[in-house]
């Protein structure tokens, strides 16, 4: 058996799987805010918890945002910035006493859940994308993730929003020290804040949403604008990879509207025909699960 924790922004997440892809126990607890010391305790507390249900130690793999640099060995480009600059692995390794503690970027860790039993299961190119706290990314080809040079492949949250209208230059400025970010457009918090200046109203995402198709404007208007973003933001992706899937995962996957809108409105933005688009735009399988599922396989059977 084996454990993988999904450290969000939010919360943190557990899981027990054995073998054959069962699950086996569950543990979710908040994230603690603004601190890298109580993040690494909360961590290893989940582990330690799991393995007090199971009465078994059992290998721990870790879903986190950012990546862990090739040139410092410690975290970078994480939304949660409290980790940056930090020998996450080695101090999760100390805090859970062994030898070995297998990380991996939280998207990375979606995609190849979604690929390897999930919604992408069966297709060669599969972009795993995380629509929460923050917006992230992950390429997984023939079953395997790029991870590539700098350890960012698949980290389009970062590039700027595509073909930005008048009111949309210079965009807001991103936690990265950029303007105009992707994330800054797309995340739960920036979407929840995009309504509230237009509508004085403070809903969560799957609230616009759902209040959108109840027939309210403001709902409706903030959403197709979201829904155009995306479809931008993503028509990029499928510019440069070409992916037969793209699987979203993160609390804004629950948005309902996206799936048919998005391939709606990214034909005018994708280079090709738009009547023969063949990329498909599916929700996660395993839903919130998928992210933490593949952090417990990056321990294979």
């Amino acid at each position: 058996m084996r454990i993988g924790i999904d450290l969000g922004g939010t919360k943190i997440e557990g899981i027990v799987l054995d073998d054959a892809g069962k699950e086996r126990a569950r543990l979710r607890v908040a994230t603690p805010q603004g601190s890298y010391e109580a993040t690494v305790r909360a961590v290893a507390a989940v582990a330690r918890e799991l393995e007090a249900k199971l009465g078994a130690r059992c290998p721990v793999g870790v879903g986190h945002p950012g990546a862990i640099s090739p040139a410092t060995g410690l975290i970078k480009n994480a939304n949660s910035t409290e980790l940056n600059g930090h020998p996450l692995d080695r101090d999760l390794k100390r805090a859970l006493e062994r030898d070995e503690v297998r990380l991996s970027n939280d998207a990375n860790c979606f995609a190849v859940s979604e690929a390897a039993d999930g919604a992408g299961r069966g297709w060669p190119v599969v972009f795993g994308v995380i629509l929460g706290t923050g917006v992230g990314g992950g390429i997984v080809i023939e079953g395997r993730p790029l991870v590539g040079a700098q350890a960012i492949a698949g980290e389009w949250g970062h590039n700027a929003l595509p073909l930005p209208r008048d009111d949309e230059r210079p965009g807001p400025l991103c936690y990265c020290g950029r303007r105009g970010c992707v994330e800054t457009w797309l995340s739960g918090p920036a979407f929840q804040a995009q309504f509230a200046k237009r509508s004085g109203r403070r809903l969560s995402a799957t609230e616009i949403a759902e209040a959108a198709e109840t027939g309210d404007r403001e709902a409706a208007e903030c959403l197709e604008l979201y829904c155009d973003r995306l479809a931008r933001a993503l028509a990029s992706v499928v510019n440069v990879i070409d992916p037969h899937v793209i699987v979203l995962g993160g609390g804004l996957s629950k948005m309902k509207p996206l799936y048919r809108r998005v391939p709606e409105l990214w034909r005018g933005y994708v280079f090709s025909e738009p009547d023969g688009i063949a990329t498909r735009l599916l929700p996660p399988l395993h839903g919130d699960s998928s992210g933490v599922r593949g952090a417990a396989w990056l321990w294979p059977a």
